[in-house]
């Protein structure tokens, strides 16, 4: 439906699309107060610009329609989990969620997520890249549309590369510790000035994700394909976790140092991170944000197969909503309609400087005037490997950073930190199925 159509077009349209579906239209509301049908849709876009920018296509599909309205609840991401479960567990849930894809195979263990039905399955194979999709399934099935995707790469800050005499960002893993090395300050007293590489503690986004595309990069995988082990104990995960222990060991990082907050400020020479701080960046560093250049992460050989990380968020709907064929033509609408030739949801996320898995409608919108910085996220899209979602893994990613961490303190050798990280992982995810 485009926005063109009048009510009276989509009231006599929607319940016919309803029954072909298999669902049966509800009666046809008035636009009274508690007449129309009523869905809520529960995010994490609780304040700024987040909530603002879903806030505006919600109400455009309220102005439009007198039978089904939308009203959004939020509560921040950290709490965003736990909400799901536990209201689902009152008898409370909503009807629409925006997961983080890494919990979909956990929601779907918990009965809380329904499969899409198979005219929005098929929209969204077709629409989206291989890496949403992924993200968006379970077990082959799809669960939802995917909305914010977000692809890793590497931040680099042009000044120092040029004091170093490099003349561009590195291609391959011995350019970039050589660059890493000849990048990295300290004082006379061995404090560090300026990372080479930001490693960091501070979070699962650098301590985890840029260690997962370091592994994508290198061909290797954290979790197996059927779900039910982990997969970083092999030469691609010895040889990443090699190259950050001897990054750490020669002082070009330094993990205890806060790399959001060091890189902004010129302490920080390379990291890799995920499309979404492009934004924070530019607010932070002002007119400094012009020596900021993004590339893909470097391979370890000259002429290895590009690859790298990929995280993202979906909206389905949730199997105690009484009203799910309403609900799934409102995230068609949302994620699927074209406006002015792309689709809402697209236009929502790059209004906020983030991608969705829709290539064709992020190339539009980003066009050739925008920030060049966000291109390499976009090129990502084509070859990004999705973070494993299997039942159990957010636990799994949790005592990955923990092993992880334990490498970079020297806590771990790199053959303890990969026995250690397969034996936890491997009890957590086999048990979760």
């Amino acid at each position: 439906m485009t926005p063109s159509l009048s009510r009276r077009h989509f009231a006599l349209a929607l319940p016919s699309a309803l029954l072909a579906a298999g669902c049966a239209a509800p009666h046809q509301g008035t636009g009274r107060p508690g007449d129309p049908v009523v869905l809520t849709l529960l995010s994490h876009y609780a304040s700024g610009e987040l909530k603002k920018a879903l806030q505006g296509p919600v109400d455009e599909w309220n102005a439009l329609h007198d039978r089904v309205k939308v009203r959004t609840k939020a509560v921040e991401f950290t709490d965003l989990l736990t909400t799901f479960m536990v209201r689902q567990a009152a008898g409370q849930g909503t009807d629409i969620l925006h997961p983080y894809c890494l919990w979909n195979g956990q929601l779907v263990r918990a009965g809380v997520l329904r499969p899409a039905p198979p005219e929005h399955a098929e929209e969204i194979g077709r629409a989206y890249g291989a890496a949403a999709v992924g993200s968006s399934s379970v077990g082959g099935r799809v669960y939802g549309y995917p909305t914010e995707m977000q692809t890793y790469a590497l931040y680099y800050n042009k000044r120092l590369l040029r004091a170093a005499g490099l003349d561009g960002p590195p291609r391959t893993w011995p350019e970039l510790e050589e660059a890493a090395y000849r990048t990295a300050r300290q004082d006379r007293y061995g404090n560090t000035l300026v990372q080479g590489f930001g490693l960091s503690t501070f979070d699962d986004s650098t301590t985890v994700g840029q260690t997962l595309a370091l592994l994508n990069a290198a061909g290797g995988r954290f979790v197996s394909a059927d779900g039910r082990s982990t997969a970083i104990d092999s030469p691609a995960g010895r040889a990443v976790f090699d190259l950050e222990r001897r990054l750490v060991d020669r002082g070009a990082s330094a993990p205890g140092v806060n790399v959001y907050q060091a890189f902004a400020s010129g302490q920080v020479a390379m990291v890799i991170s995920a499309g979404w701080w492009t934004t924070n960046l530019k607010a932070l560093m002002g007119t400094a944000y012009r020596e900021v250049g993004v590339a893909p992460v470097p391979l370890p050989e000259a002429d290895g197969r590009r690859a790298t990380l990929s995280t993202g968020f979906m909206l389905g709907v949730n199997t105690a909503s009484e009203h799910p064929c309403e609900a799934w033509e409102f995230l068609r609408w949302l994620n699927a309609d074209k406006v002015r030739g792309t689709t809402r949801m697209s236009a929502l996320q790059a209004s906020v400087g983030s991608l969705t898995g829709r290539a064709d409608d992020m190339r539009r919108l980003l066009g050739t005037g925008g920030d060049p910085n966000l291109h390499p996220f976009l090129d990502a899209l084509a070859y990004a490997v999705p973070e494993p979602n299997v039942p159990g893994a957010q636990q799994a990613k949790s005592l990955l950073r923990k092993n992880i961490e334990a490498l970079w303190t020297g806590q771990q050798t790199v053959d303890e930190a990969l026995r250690s990280t397969r034996r936890q992982v491997d009890q957590e995810v086999s048990r979760s199925w």
